[in-house]
């Protein structure tokens, strides 16, 4: 994938870079980040913001490992 150079609003610029030093990511990520919140959203206009955020937590955690397999207890 290639870089792209874009221009955003200065003001824009500046609240991404709020958000992104709370949240320790890049201006870039920031704005990526965003991005991919408003697809999804738009794709799925009934899902609140909440369950968009826990999914893509949810994704990262799989994609890290912090998750275990699930695993049926048997019955004693």
């Amino acid at each position: 994938m290639t870089a792209k150079s874009v221009r955003h609003d200065e003001a824009f610029v500046r609240e991404a870079q709020i958000y992104a030093e709370a949240n320790h990511r890049s201006v870039p990520k920031q704005i990526e980040h965003w991005a991919q919140i408003g697809r999804i959203a738009e794709d799925n206009p009934d899902l609140p913001y909440e369950f968009i955020r826990d999914a893509l937590i949810a994704s990262a955690e799989v994609k890290t490992g912090a998750v275990k397999k699930y695993e049926r207890r048997k019955k004693d």
